[in-house]
């Protein structure tokens, strides 16, 4: 029979036994087609669990007088032959210690010594490898070099995707193959718009693992055209383009919107390392998806039991770093009371600590646990492990402790040691946005007349830094700052730049939040003032104006 018409009816078969019926009535055929045959047959018999009939396969009389053929003829088949049967038998399971796979494989080595492969047969040789050897296969580095000679604009973007596969294996520091991958690169750009969902995540992947930080235009491209892949992509697939997307930097709004719409619709199937993933996304992107959220939140009270440790924290913690607390809130912290009763001794001590605190921020105090946290035992652990007792550790464990005088007076366990606290809070997602406070300061000295009237960077005896305070009398009159009798009111202004926001919102952040509520319940008057009510006002005396209405909303004139 004709190849072609082989291969056409070959496809219209979708069971083993038709495949064997069909190859039964042929007097003859190619090495091709009969490995062409065992692909069709591990396409139709092969699904997530392995070989779904295994006697059906593997004791068919067909089946075996094919594979008798490929182990006793191998030195007589066609390199496609040979290594498009050897991908075909791993799919099907065949043991890889079996005389036919050690023959397969031999011969392949071979012909790879004698420089006889074409690019396709390198590429399903490497496949073949990496499955049955692993990324430690020496083999590969060979295939790699013989890889460097070829002409890349000639390859197929299945091959492509092998390479960079082989190379994600093989490159070592010292042993780059950095022009083969820089060539790779850019005729890999000319294809983006050609890539499956599952080619476009394996090269992301690979750029992340070859570090290949220098190829912008490419990543770019990439995570455009991965847009319309989300509904498409599988669980881990979408891991490893999130995880592109955070190592490269790379911000796309409708790629959000389109995860944005996937995960409230999926959130029950969804594999929890793929839920951990989207939260992580969000988290370190200050995205603050009140879809995802809310769905994540229900996917939690709904199965948390399959979520490991780790992903339970990664689902938590964002909550309280982008300051959001879902309509399920009630339900969602009842949950997590449950699973630390349950689980408390498989949380990882840091990554306790930072669920403890990103609850804090949003006003769920986890008065139950805090006298283990606070007890030296945990302390010793968190001190044991990297990154031992850091100063963002220690600002987490004060602001903890802090937290319990202020908004838990009913909290009677231990508390922590002063030798554990730190002397000022690190915030470095809520860092000073300096431009904007010269604009406020200067708006102030044309409302105060004098610059001693206001103090800037203000360290407290409660470990926060006030942005700028000012200080009143008692009849309301402005003191200077340096003054310290006769202080009758502290003003502290928060002067609140577009990183002490979720990204594209007007919703403090967490660790701002909760230090503009401290600051309150320790005495002060907190005036916010939020960089979208300001980047309009044109000049100093619109400033002034805009501060005067802030400040001093019930006075007319300033006794200053």
């Amino acid at each position: 029979m004709d190849e072609q018409l082989f291969f056409k009816k070959l496809k219209g078969l979708c069971t083993s036994k038709e495949i064997f019926d069909f190859l039964s009535s042929l007097e003859v055929m190619s090495d091709t087609m009969a490995s062409g045959a065992l692909q069709r047959i591990s396409e139709v018999e092969v699904d997530d669990n392995g070989l779904k009939n295994p006697e059906d396969v593997l004791e068919n009389e067909v089946f075996r007088a094919l594979c008798f053929q490929f182990e006793f003829e191998s030195s007589k088949l066609s390199n496609t032959g040979l290594l498009n049967a050897l991908q075909a038998l791993i799919k099907l399971r065949i043991d890889p210690q079996s005389p036919l796979m050690a023959t397969l494989l031999s011969e392949g080595k071979e012909r790879l010594g004698k420089g006889e492969l074409t690019v396709e047969n390198l590429c399903a040789l490497g496949e073949s490898l990496l499955e049955l050897e692993g990324p430690s296969c020496a083999r590969l580095e060979q295939i790699v070099n013989h890889m460097q000679d070829k002409d890349i604009e000639k390859w197929s973007p299945r091959e492509m995707v092998m390479v960079y596969k082989m190379l994600q294996v093989t490159v070592r520091e010292g042993e780059q193959y950095q022009d083969l991958l820089n060539r790779l690169n850019s005729v890999t750009l000319t294809i983006v718009s050609q890539l499956s969902p599952k080619f476009t995540s394996i090269i992301l992947n690979s750029l992340v693992v070859l570090h290949q930080t220098q190829a912008v235009p490419l990543v770019t491209a990439l995570c455009k055209h991965s847009v319309k892949h989300v509904p498409y992509f599988t669980g881990d697939e979408l891991v490893n383009v999130l995880e592109a997307f955070l190592y490269f930097g790379h911000h796309e709004q409708i790629f959000t919107e389109a995860v944005e719409t996937r995960v409230p619709d999926s959130i029950f199937t969804m594999h929890p390392q793929t839920v951990s993933k989207v939260m992580q996304y969000c988290c370190r992107k200050m995205i603050l998806s009140k879809p995802i959220f809310d769905a994540v939140a229900e996917g939690l009270i709904s199965d948390a039991d399959r979520f490991t440790t780790d992903q339970i924290a990664e689902c938590i913690i964002p909550f309280g770093t982008l300051n959001y607390v879902p309509p399920s809130a009630s339900s969602l912290f009842k949950k997590l009371e449950t699973i630390l009763h349950t689980r408390f001794s498989r949380f990882q001590p840091h990554t306790l600590l930072k669920l403890m605190h990103s609850c804090v921020l949003i006003q769920r105090y986890p008065v139950n646990f805090l006298p283990k946290i606070f007890s030296a035992y945990f302390l010793q652990q968190l001190q044991a492990q990297p990154p031992g007792l850091d100063r963002i550790v220690t600002s987490q464990l004060t602001q903890l402790s802090l937290t319990v005088t202020l908004e838990c007076p009913f909290y009677e366990g231990p508390k922590l040691l002063p030798k554990y606290q730190v002397k000022a809070f690190l915030t470095p997602r809520s860092s000073v946005d300096v431009h904007l406070v010269k604009r406020v300061k200067t708006g102030l000295l044309y409302l105060l007349k004098k610059r001693i009237y206001f103090a800037s960077e203000v360290s407290t005896p409660y470990f926060y830094t006030v942005d700028i305070e000012i200080k009143l009398d008692e009849e309301g009159f402005v003191l200077p700052a340096a003054q310290c009798e006769e202080v009758h009111r502290r003003i502290a202004l928060c002067v609140d730049g577009k990183n002490r926001f979720c990204i594209n919102s007007h919703n403090l952040l967490g660790e701002e939040a909760i230090k503009q509520r401290h600051l309150q319940l320790l005495g002060y008057e907190v005036v916010q003032i939020p960089f979208f009510e300001i980047d309009s006002l044109q000049n100093c005396r619109k400033m002034a104006e805009y501060l005067h209405k802030k400040i001093f909303p019930h006075t007319y004139r300033l006794g200053c």
